[in-house]
């Protein structure tokens, strides 16, 4: 029998009335050093269970490769640790998990194959996930509730309503669990629709919802659509996710806190999200695709209870004045923010051109230029290079456009960029010479991680033409950015920058403290302290800082590298105690 059963009036918890109070906390969004700090917060606040995904993706980057469960991965380090601080957790393995987390958490070697139909009962998907929770399943089974850890629930899927209608692959999914010895309860989550939840749901499964507002309306339709459920909001919105050149979306803490007052004075279980955001560190963050490609931004913060860096907010407060009227709050005082490195700048005194180096080793000979999936380059960027067989003014065309943002070179000199969010696919250009050469630097924004267009391809898409001669004799190249430390940097020199560069400098800490990295002066790119990728820069903000965390410094020397794709005349950066996410928008 599953430690967490239900009734219609709630849950019971070893036979005991249990309400779930809960936080989304994503191990993966989170240095691991800082685990157990965001989890004594998560106590501190009244939560009693944490909530978080688990992202294939990642787990198992090779198709048939092990389980990766170390670093940012080290799951069942994580669930000791909410134990240890006395919280219950929920888990969420999807195997779609959308989460603005890169190809919502689906392997990309299983999303670039055409032929499988992703979500649904094709025995190519199923067989692929059935051979995940192999491996995943066995490593978790002693933490889960009836083995004595803290695991109470798993989800089967995630919003499987919001996307398809295939009953047998929702079953397919609860008896691979249950198969594989998970006894806990199981749970689906769906918008609350009800169609949605007509399409998502599963006898004898746990329904949930999720909404941000309309506490009364979502909370009828739950119980009109499963009269015999507990009422549970899986995932209740307080705040969102920002895109590449859209505001930062915030929610007011007051009004956020009246419709968590309103869920628990209801009787419903609840599940924050986000409690705490975090941070897409390195090339992790997703995309949306729905009219055009938008990509998500580095920072996670989503306006949540605990900001990025891990700080109490104004909802923390909130919430924590909320949930003492209906449940026990510990009477330990509420964390302070924590310590920030004071103001330091950094000056980026030695630099390495990209172009000239890049690829050459790696490079793929074809005739026509290959995705980035098929160069095996799950993310970041490729580098295409040909020759041009005339010179003079023309006009180069991209057939089905580019995957994400691409920069062009006309012997080395940069003439144009395309983007996908602007359904670029032609640029015009003047040649200089018969023989010149074409290269294009192509940026993997980041995978769409809700809908259809889950493992769109990245890179040049197909046939690139100039003045309609299709272009042949390619080499494609990867551009792994896993290890800078064969980066050929020299001393800078004073002439301004005008192509894609690395640039290095060093800096000096006393007390390794959390700290926020601003570029004033510079335009986009990569950034690394120590080898640690923060990830990706844009001025076209929101984000204008970048989150470093405490245990990425060390005492003394430090080292800041970035990778800037287009011209700069800057040289220095600046560590700051405060972030900046950019201008606000209230929901």
């Amino acid at each position: 029998m599953p430690a967490l059963t239900t009734t219609s009036d709630g849950f019971l918890l070893h036979g005991e009335p249990f309400r779930i109070i809960s936080g989304a906390l994503h191990y993966f969004r989170v240095h691991p050093g800082l685990w157990s700090d965001r989890l004594r917060k998560a106590r501190l606040m009244g939560l009693n269970t944490v909530e978080t995904y688990i992202p294939w993706n990642h787990h198992q980057p090779e198709p048939g490769g092990p389980l990766v469960l170390d670093g940012f991965l080290d799951l069942p380090r994580f669930l000791r640790l909410a134990r240890d601080e006395g919280l219950r957790v929920l888990l969420r393995p999807g195997p779609f998990i959308c989460a603005e987390w890169d190809g919502g958490g689906l392997p990309d070697w299983l999303t670039s194959d055409p032929d499988i139909r992703l979500r649904t009962s094709d025995p190519r998907f199923t067989g692929a996930v059935d051979r995940y929770l192999d491996l995943l399943l066995p490593a978790l089974r002693s933490h889960m509730a009836t083995a004595g850890g803290p695991v109470i629930a798993v989800q089967v899927e995630n919003e499987y309503g919001a996307y398809g209608d295939d009953s047998a692959y929702l079953k397919h999914l609860a008896d691979a669990f249950r198969s594989r010895g998970v006894e806990e309860l199981l749970f689906t989550c769906d918008q609350g629709d009800p169609e949605h939840l007509a399409a998502g749901s599963l006898p004898g499964v746990l329904v949930t919802g999720t909404f941000g507002s309309r506490v009364e309306q979502s909370l009828a339709r739950l119980r009109e659509h499963r009269p015999e459920d507990p009422l549970f909001c899986a995932e209740f919105w307080i705040g969102w996710f920002d895109h590449w050149g859209g505001p930062h979306h915030v929610r007011d803490a007051a009004d956020a806190a009246a419709d968590l007052d309103r869920l628990l004075s209801a009787g419903a279980s609840v599940n924050i999200y986000m409690f705490h955001g975090g941070t897409n560190f390195g090339f992790t963050n997703g995309a949306n695709h729905k009219h055009a490609y938008t990509p998500t931004v580095t920072s996670y913060d989503y306006d949540a209870a605990l900001t990025e860096c891990g700080d109490p907010g104004p909802k923390y407060h909130a919430f924590r004045e909320v949930i003492a009227r209906h449940a026990a709050v510990p009477e330990e005082p509420v964390p302070a923010p924590g310590p920030k490195l004071p103001p330091t700048s950094v000056e980026l005194s030695s630099r390495a051109p990209l172009l000239p180096f890049a690829g050459l080793a790696t490079a793929v000979r074809t005739d026509a230029p290959v995705t980035m999936d098929e160069l095996g380059q799950r993310t970041g960027y490729a580098l295409y290079r040909t020759t041009l067989p005339a010179g003079g003014d023309g006009v180069l065309r991209f057939a089905r456009g580019v995957g994400d943002r691409a920069q062009v070179f006309v012997d080395g000199a940069p003439v144009g960029v395309l983007e996908s969010e602007r359904h670029d696919d032609s640029l015009p250009v003047r040649v200089p010479r018969p023989g010149a050469t074409l290269e294009v630097l192509v940026e993997n924004m980041g995978g769409v991680n809700y809908g259809p267009r889950i493992g769109a391809p990245k890179g040049l898409l197909g046939p690139v033409s100039f003045n309609d001669t299709e272009l042949t004799g390619w080499a494609c190249s990867p551009l792994p950015l896993d290890d800078l430390r064969t980066v050929p940097f020299a001393p800078a020199a004073a002439a301004p920058v005008t192509v894609p560069a690395f640039h290095r400098g060093t800096f000096d800490v006393g007390i390794p403290a959390d700290a926020f990295l601003s570029l004033p002066g510079w335009s986009k790119g990569q950034a690394w302290i120590n080898g640690f990728h923060l990830g990706r820069y844009w001025n076209r903000g929101p984000q204008r800082t970048l989150y470093v965390p405490a245990p990425v410094l060390r005492p003394g020397s430090n080292e800041l590298v970035l990778l800037e794709l287009h011209g700069t005349t800057a040289t220095r950066a600046l560590l700051t105690d405060a972030p900046d996410l950019g201008p606000e928008n209230t929901w």
